[in-house]
Order: structure tokens, then C-alpha cells, then sequence
């Protein structure tokens, strides 16, 4: 991975895209890279959350490579729209939690990485947006879907059709991000809620998200089915006992083991 790092802390790791002459764009290999970066993540048992954050000051990840897009035939967009949608959706799926630290720029395929991570918390100096249509296309990798499911239709068509960016505050008090920070202290936080989550128990923690995305897709009666399989799921593992039996003995529980 050559426009990813990965830095494992523990029980948790840290992806920067690290692409900083081009503000950390999206081309193909770094759709690439990230795919890379979710098979090794998902294949380590002891990384169980992950942080993305962008390199430099400037950008998390300003959009899709224009330079590259700009001579597409209809069928190659379809591609490489399928491209990042096939790479977002298996973020968005990953089992265990993922918190975006947006660190500047967001924009088109940036806004739209952050939207396919759990948790989006920003800098005080990040910009969001979808400019695409102000490009001469739509958005590709997902901004249309996520985008209306998180601030809902109207903000989602507003800021799409406009094209128009929006600073933190804004998104902030829309519901695109959950907290702001000053740029200096948005990854210690992000870390510090990595590690929070990181101590709670892991089987427990990815049934929850399971439990939210699958049951955000269907109606009420079987979203509550979903979730009571994977409530009970988690009984008879040794998180579970642990966990309940120290409330009982009112002490305090030993690190969860993940099993």
C-alpha cells in the first residue's frame, strides 16, 4: 500500500491516505490501496476499530482524481464508479467500528469516504461538500444514498444540486459529523474514542453494528428479529460471562478476550 499507512495502537489502528501532492485524491490505485488496507485490517483479530484520517493539514481526501475522470467513456465511469462504490461498501460493512477523523477537506469522493465510516468527527478548519454537479456529473461512490440517509432528502438535495461546500460548524449542526475540534486535538480525540470503544466487548460491539445496519435496511418487525438473534448471539461466549459476572461481584471486569 503505497498511498495508505497503517498504524496498529494496540487495539485499534490508524489509516492515514497519504497522497499529499495531490491533497490525498482518489485515483485507482488508491481505491486499490484502500481494498488492501480492509483485507489486512480484517484479518487481524487483534484491530478492533479503525481510524481514517488524511495526510497533511490541507485535506482528508479532496475527491475523486479529476485528472484521471476527466476522459472517461460512459461505460469506463460506470466502472469506476463501481470501483469505489465495490471498496465503500465493504468499509461501511466492515465488521468492527470505523470513526473518520476529517482533518480538512472532504469533498466528492472524500465527503463520501467519511460517510462510509461509522463515526465522522472534524477539525474546526474541515470543509465538506459534493461538488459534482458542478463538474458536469453526479456524485459516484455513494453520495446520493449516504448523504440523504444521514442529514435526510431535502439538506442532502440542496447540497448536491447547489454544489456548494460547507464548513464544520454547518456540518455539524446538520448531523454530518458528531463532534469539532481544533485541528491540533482531532486525532488525539479520535484515538481516545478508538480506544474507549476498543474496551468494550468486541463480539458484543460488532453485533451492535450489525444489529444497526442491517435493521436500518428493513422494517420494524424484522429489524427487531435481527436484532434479538444477535442479542443472542452473544450469550455463552466468555465476554459475556465475564462482563455479567463482575457486575454481579461488583468488581471490575477483566480485559475482554474476544471470544
Amino acid at each position: 500500500m503505497t498511498n495508505v499507512l497503517l498504524e496498529k495502537k494496540g487495539p485499534y489502528a490508524v489509516a492515514t491516505i497519504h497522497r499529499p501532492e495531490a491533497l490525498n485524491a482518489l485515483n485507482s490505485q488508491v481505491l486499490a490501496d484502500l481494498a488492501e488496507l480492509l483485507d489486512t485490517v480484517e484479518a487481524d483479530e487483534e484491530i478492533r476499530v479503525l481510524v481514517i484520517t488524511g495526510a497533511g493539514e490541507k485535506a482528508f481526501v479532496a475527491g475523486a482524481d479529476i485528472g484521471e475522470m476527466s476522459t472517461l467513456t460512459k461505460a469506463e465511469g460506470e466502472a469506476f464508479g463501481k470501483k469505489g462504490n465495490d471498496v465503500f461498501r465493504r468499509l461501511e460493512t466492515l465488521p468492527i467500528p470505523t470513526i473518520a477523523a476529517v482533518n480538512g477537506f472532504a469533498l466528492g469522493g472524500g465527503c463520501e469516504l467519511s460517510m462510509s465510516c461509522d463515526i465522522r468527527i472534524c477539525a474546526d478548519t474541515a470543509v465538506f461538500g459534493q461538488p459534482e454537479a458542478g463538474l458536469g456529473i453526479t456524485p459516484g461512490f455513494g453520495g446520493t444514498q449516504r448523504l440523504a440517509r444521514l442529514v435526510g432528502p431535502g439538506m442532502a438535495k440542496q447540497l448536491i444540486y447547489t454544489a456548494k461546500n460547507i464548513k464544520a460548524d454547518e456540518a455539524l449542526r446538520i448531523g454530518l459529523v458528531n463532534s469539532v475540534y481544533p485541528a491540533q486535538e482531532l486525532l488525539p480525540a479520535a484515538e481516545k474514542l478508538a480506544g474507549t470503544i476498543a474496551k468494550n466487548a468486541p463480539i458484543a460491539v460488532r453485533a451492535c453494528k450489525k444489529a444497526i445496519n442491517d435493521g436500518l435496511q428493513v422494517d420494524m418487525d424484522r429489524a427487531v428479529t435481527i436484532e434479538e438473534k444477535l442479542f443472542g448471539s452473544c450469550f455463552e461466549t466468555a465476554d459475556q460471562k465475564e462482563g455479567m459476572g463482575a457486575f454481579l461481584e461488583k468488581r471490575k471486569h477483566e480485559p475482554y478476550q474476544n471470544r
